[in-house]
């Protein structure tokens, strides 16, 4: 068996992000014909054009693109044992990589990340926030080392997840709007309102989309918004209605801004789960933030 050369594998990942040798090289720290050498050895290693020059740029084959997906996976592992192995010569120290989507990361996290700072105040948190499908192909990929995300329950064979509370779907509309005056809801009746919608790559936004083609809605007219707080101030002002995590808007309920009203005929669950790569070394600050997800209701 051929003798693995990370830095090898580094390359064909860059090369597919710039497409030039001089930046490769530049990122590496590297020469030219260095990384040149390198790319010529991998070619002749699996006996296959890998690289193609075009222009003033070089892409990948497609034999190059089939290692590049495993290319990735070999430098996040690699990454990921330098970093564990690290943390033992320095002990309070570290770094932690967490990816979660939007609705956990802005209601949940906050507070969590605040306490784990201050039992870990050596240790670097970083947090990527990205839709649901997003996250579980991060920890997949070991590009992170633990995800929260807000999804109808779920399970992956290389995944360890923990389901930590329900995130329900709610109807969310003003007290001034017109359907507050209705004591029973059900679909035809909102198939009248004036909805705004999450963006496409939102799981709310699935779910609401399988909810009116189940139900035969359709909406004549609609606004759509990327963002969760546009979202909310659009419904405050009284003219439209959505469908939002209860978690996420607690807070206007309380301050008697909105309602939050079950959906008729909604037969679908959500949750908010931990989740880490089963293949994952868990270090003290990763089972230290886990402790802190199971009892989060009790952090404020």
């Amino acid at each position: 068996m051929r003798e693995m050369n990370l830095l090898k594998f580094q390359i064909v990942e860059l090369l597919d992000k710039h497409r030039k040798i001089t930046a490769v090289a530049e990122a590496l720290g590297l020469k030219q014909p260095t990384v040149t050498y390198h790319m010529k050895s991998l070619e002749q290693e699996y006996g296959v054009k890998l690289f193609e020059p075009r222009m003033d740029k070089v892409i990948l084959t497609e034999a190059g693109r089939a290692l590049l997906h495993y290319a990735g996976k070999i430098n996040c592992l690699a990454s990921e044992a330098k970093r564990t192995v690290e943390e033992y010569g320095t002990p309070g120290r570290g770094t932690l990589r967490v990816g979660a989507s939007y609705v956990p990361a802005t209601y949940m996290l906050p507070r969590l990340l605040k306490e784990f700072a201050a039992r870990h105040p050596k240790v670097t948190v970083t947090l990527a926030v990205k839709p649901s499908a997003v996250i579980k192909e991060m920890l997949l990929n070991h590009e992170i080392d633990l995800g929260v995300l807000s999804a109808e329950p779920f399970r992956l064979p290389m995944l360890d997840v923990r389901e930590l509370c329900d995130d329900e779907l709610v109807l969310a509309h003003a007290p001034s709007h017109d359907l507050a005056a209705s004591s029973e809801l059900t679909p035809g009746l909102l198939c009248t309102a004036d909805f705004v919608l999450h963006g496409p790559h939102s799981s709310t936004r699935e779910l609401t989309d399988r909810w009116l083609e189940q139900h035969g809605v359709r909406l004549e007219q609609h606004l759509e918004l990327d963002s969760l707080e546009a979202i909310k101030q659009m419904v405050i002002q009284g003219g439209h209605v959505t469908f939002a995590s209860g978690l996420a808007i607690q807070a206007e309920v309380a301050r008697g801004q909105l309602l939050a009203r079950a959906i008729p005929e909604f037969r679908h669950r959500r949750k908010i789960s931990c989740a880490t790569n089963r293949d994952r070394h868990h270090s003290g600050p990763l089972d230290s933030m886990m402790e802190l997800l199971q009892g989060w209701e009790q952090i404020q």
